[in-house]
């Protein structure tokens, strides 16, 4: 038997997308999951909406929090409540293609990961593709990591039996932060290079803005994985490279 996939989605005002995002969810071939989205205090109809599919979809399930806390707190809410073996991070306005769980899920078991990611698209506001694949490294270690901007919150998949604990920072790039503690602890994170998400680019998004992007990561090294002032430099400009390269691939 397949073990249950446990899918964290944090969401603040997104009714024109959660449905969409929820869907995707719903046509995976893998259909033992369930759905936790932490909604962050929308001041709009995304809690009513995610709401109304629960009571349809048991496995899509609302998890309203106290107050507004930004999206580490919301994704903590979701794994708190997990019940699933695997952890699979999606946000509320991405999307998965159909195969996504399914492939994903024999890749990592095959390969005992604790963290496995894939590669995936860019979409626009209006669902149009945007650039070529972003392809994705075999493998990579912690040191690797921190060069790189490889592994993307929609496409990561945890098993939490290898990882071990399973905690977010309340930072800026709280999921690089996330990948960091998995791989500090001595394993491997492997990536699947077939197409299997669509990552949705959207201004008002908390990371679609380069320089503030790049102040946080250069917070992570120097007071999170307190990297000496050298190191942070040497990891700082591979890690902009890559950053930019990434971006030029639209």
């Amino acid at each position: 038997m397949m073990p249950l996939v446990s899918i964290i989605t944090p969401s603040w005002n997104v009714e024109g997308l959660i449905e969409e995002t929820i869907r995707s969810v719903q046509d995976q071939t893998f259909a033992d999951w369930e759905l936790l989205i932490a909604d962050d205090c929308s001041t709009d109809r995304t809690p009513a909406i995610i709401a109304a599919i629960g009571e349809r979809d048991p496995r899509v399930k609302l998890i309203r929090q106290a107050r507004n806390g930004g999206p580490a707190l919301a994704r903590q809410a979701s794994i708190d409540a997990a019940q699933g073996r695997y952890l699979a991070f999606l946000d509320s306005d991405d999307l998965w293609l159909p195969g996504k769980l399914e492939h994903q899920l024999a890749f990592a078991r095959e390969k005992r990961a604790a963290l496995s990611y894939t590669a995936f698209r860019r979409i626009d506001e209006g669902n149009t593709v945007t650039g070529r694949l972003i392809e994705v490294p075999a493998s990579l270690t912690y040191d690797q990591l921190l060069e790189n901007t490889a592994i993307a919150t929609l496409t990561a998949m945890v098993d939490r039996e290898i990882a071990g604990p399973v905690v977010m920072k309340n930072e800026g790039y709280d999921d690089f932060c996330l990948w960091l503690s998995i791989l500090k602890r001595g394993h491997t994170a492997y990536g699947l290079n077939e197409d299997l998400a669509r990552y949705r680019v959207r201004g008002s998004s908390v990371s679609s803005r380069p320089v503030r992007s790049a102040k946080w990561v250069w917070y992570i090294y120097r007071n999170v994985e307190r990297l000496s002032l050298i190191r942070s430099s040497w990891c700082f400009a591979h890690w902009g490279a890559r950053a930019w390269l990434k971006r030029r691939e639209f």
